[in-house]
């Protein structure tokens, strides 16, 4: 993606999915700058759980009530999964590292959630777990 002026009009040239280039100009190449970087920011939101940011109040001592934004504690971490045999870099709260760690891994913690509980990144690992699952199972009868 580049972006240069030519004479005043902002340009905006990228290349497509099908491999093709594009070229936009002024208002509408800033706008799908803005849309790019907007994609490309990680929201605050637990990649196993599904946990996100939380709306309240702060109430001081006289019960003044401010609004407040409650964050997740989120970690960056790197999970081995024994069944897949790679390692996956997930980002999560420490609330479910503990689970997972809890639970006795990251194969074990998937097998046991429910379906409807996982965020869809979580969901397809849950899937290539149960794959690699049944074909082990397979392969020792």
């Amino acid at each position: 993606m580049n972006g240069h002026s030519n004479s005043g009009v902002v340009l905006l040239s990228f290349k497509g999915l099908a491999g093709l280039r594009f070229t936009l100009t002024s208002g509408l190449a800033a706008f799908m700058q803005r849309a790019l970087i907007k994609e490309e920011n990680m929201s605050r939101r637990c990649e196993l759980t599904g946990v996100g940011v939380q709306v309240g109040h702060r109430v001081s001592h006289s019960n003044i009530k401010t609004k407040h934004r409650f964050l997740p504690n989120l970690c960056n971490v790197t999970l081995i999964s024994d069944l897949l045999g790679r390692s996956v870099r997930l980002r999560v709260t420490a609330a479910a590292l503990r689970s997972v760690e809890h639970r006795g891994g990251l194969d074990a913690f998937l097998l046991k959630a429910r379906d409807a509980e996982l965020p869809a990144g979580a969901l397809a690992l849950k899937r290539d777990i149960v794959k690699k699952q049944a074909a082990a199972a397979v392969a020792a009868e």
